[in-house]
């Protein structure tokens, strides 16, 4: 029961996790403004009129899937390109954090949007984007780090002691009208932040259990297909490179299962962090070798929800130190026009 207790007031007493929420909105708003300008020169040929996968053929599978987008609304390339404008702002404007529950929305409708209307042009990242695009609508990831905490810090400074006289019935009012729409936003930020704890769980889980059923894997040979496959060799040369170690290859395999089974059941313990290092590890690896950075970016941020918030202070801290060493730095290395004596000049002679 005392468990319970404890379980429902972390749940509504205080937001949990509000640096990583920051983190996870920088780097998917980040990530998406990087693939929509990436795709700028393709964007015709994936998401637009002069896709193969037409409009009509898109709204035939929304029947039966049930999927929407807004890029099926109009087939005018004016229309496109207004929206595209409109995905990269918004992208944009999600990873600065300018009013944040709002633009959160768009930025899920933008995610949602493209992927459907491209369901077959994705490698996996797209997916995870997507859903993490989705949570984080309900979560408070505007808090720090971003326009909207600098101008509710600049709003606090400047109401500071300039507060109007209220009536004791409306100022009751609207003390219980704040507290419970804080109580509302910490619920569903919460709730959010496990949801998504869970998803990465879930999906690591589930990987580690599906490798387990290959023989592949078992034999500690997937790797070893993998880098040979045309499909998935950015550098040809590096990859057969390290295909030719095949000890190597049968450990990373092993290691590649153990990591990902056990993941779900090591978040409890300080074994977390050194199984985060591997895992980063290996999606650098994924990233490097096989030519799908936007899946192991994906896969980076949303571990990110594993790191403490004193973790992220740290690095704030760290980050402002650097800075002003920097700045002192630079300051003193630039010249003072004040700092030698101004020479005395000679008078005319008398």
């Amino acid at each position: 029961m005392d468990r319970i207790a404890a379980a429902f007031s972390l749940l509504i007493d205080r937001p949990v996790s509000l640096y990583a929420a920051a983190v996870l909105r920088i780097g998917y708003g980040l990530l998406y403004l990087v693939f929509l300008l990436r795709e700028f020169p393709y964007r015709d040929q994936i998401w637009g009129p002069g896709s193969p996968w037409t409009h009509a053929l898109a709204e035939q599978l929304f029947d039966q899937t049930g999927w929407a987008s807004v890029l099926t609304l109009s087939d005018s390339r004016v229309y496109f390109e207004v929206c595209y404008a409109a995905a990269v702002v918004t992208s944009a404007l999600f990873m600065l954090g300018w009013r944040t529950r709002a633009v959160s929305v768009l930025f899920a409708v933008v995610v949602a949007s493209f992927h459907a209307r491209a369901i077959f042009m994705t490698d996996g990242g797209d997916n995870l984007i997507l859903l993490m695009a989705v949570y984080l609508v309900f979560t408070a990831c505007g808090r720090h780090w971003s326009l909207d905490a600098r101008r509710a810090r600049l709003r606090a400074a400047t109401a500071r002691g300039a507060r109007l006289p209220l009536g004791a019935g409306a100022g009751d009012l609207l003390h219980q009208l704040g507290d419970a729409r804080r109580t509302l936003i910490t619920v569903l930020h919460n709730c959010g932040m496990l949801v998504i704890a869970a998803q990465v769980c879930f999906l690591y889980g589930s990987a580690g259990l599906y490798k387990v059923q290959g023989g592949t894997w078992g034999d500690g040979t997937a790797l070893h297909y993998a880098l040979n496959l045309d499909l998935f060799q950015p550098w040809p040369a590096l990859s057969q490179m390290v295909a030719g170690h095949d000890v190597l290859i049968t450990v990373a395999c092993y290691v590649t299962v153990l990591l990902q089974v056990a993941f779900p059941f090591v978040l409890f313990g300080r074994l977390k962090y050194p199984v985060l290092v591997m895992l980063l590890t290996m999606h650098v690896g994924i990233a490097v070798l096989m030519g799908l950075p936007l899946f192991s970016a994906a896969m980076i941020v949303a571990d990110a929800v594993f790191l403490p918030d004193r973790f992220y202070r740290f690095l704030g801290r760290l980050w402002r130190v650097s800075v002003r060493h920097a700045g002192a730095r630079g300051t003193a290395a630039s010249p003072r026009l004040t700092s030698a004596p101004v020479p005395t000049q000679a008078g005319p002679a008398g």
